[in-house]
Formats: structure tokens, C-alpha cells, sequence
């Protein structure tokens, strides 16, 4: 006996190979990018927290600044991209405003670099 043709064949559902293994390599490489880039952003934020810190103190000098920085460095051993010197500072509304910016280069894989430009200041607080 015949099955009848009104049922029709059910359309497989499901993923093939190729999809897995495609969606495999790029979340692999996505995950693979995140651990590469962490430490570039635990650096700047390490960076940013210094500067918030020290402009908070309110150095009476530039110099002052620099060197408060530079024993910060010595302490966070996270900062490695970027020295007193490297820093912008300001007073703004009779508030220390302590910039900086500076470029990291991810190695990724031989040549191939990811480019990341980092910039900050210390928040300004109001009196």
C-alpha cells in the first residue's frame, strides 16, 4: 500500500556542518579577540582611575602631578603604556584636570595588528 502524497515530505530542521563549524571559528576568533583586548582595557581603566585619584588631590604643580603619577605606576604594575610625561594637565574652574591618550597595538596573528586609541581625563568635580 502507497503512503498517501497529501502528507508531503517534513523539511529537515537542524544545523549542517558547515554552519556549525562556520559559526565555531567566528565566535572562536570573537572569543580569541576578547582575551587578546582585556588587559588593553584593564590597563586604561587602571590609567583612568589614577588620574581621577591624583587630580582629586589637587597637585599644586604640574611637576607635582607628574611625579604623583609616576609613583602610581610604580605601584599599579597594570600601566605600562604611559608615563608622567605622557600627561596633559589643565585647571579648569580652579579644578586640576589631569588628559591623557595614547595608542595600543594588539598583536593578533604575524603582521596583523588590531589598533586601539585610548583616551581620557579626570572627571571635574564641582565644589
Amino acid at each position: 500500500m502507497k503512503q498517501s502524497s497529501s502528507r508531503g515530505r517534513r523539511a529537515q530542521r537542524g544545523i549542517t556542518l558547515f554552519g556549525l563549524m562556520f559559526w565555531g571559528i567566528v565566535i572562536g576568533f570573537l572569543g580569541y579577540l576578547l582575551v587578546r583586548t582585556l588587559p588593553t582595557v584593564n590597563e586604561y581603566m587602571t590609567i583612568q582611575r589614577a588620574v581621577t585619584k591624583i587630580a582629586a588631590t589637587s597637585p599644586s604643580t604640574v611637576a607635582e602631578a607628574r611625579a604623583a603619577f609616576d609613583r602610581q605606576k610604580d605601584i599599579e604594575y597594570a600601566i605600562s603604556s604611559i608615563s608622567g610625561k605622557d600627561l596633559s594637565i589643565t585647571k579648569e574652574n580652579d579644578r586640576v584636570v589631569i588628559g591623557f591618550a595614547y595608542d595600543k597595538e594588539v598583536p593578533i596573528a604575524g603582521p596583523v595588528y588590531l589598533l586601539i586609541k585610548y583616551e581620557g581625563r579626570s572627571q571635574v568635580q564641582s565644589r
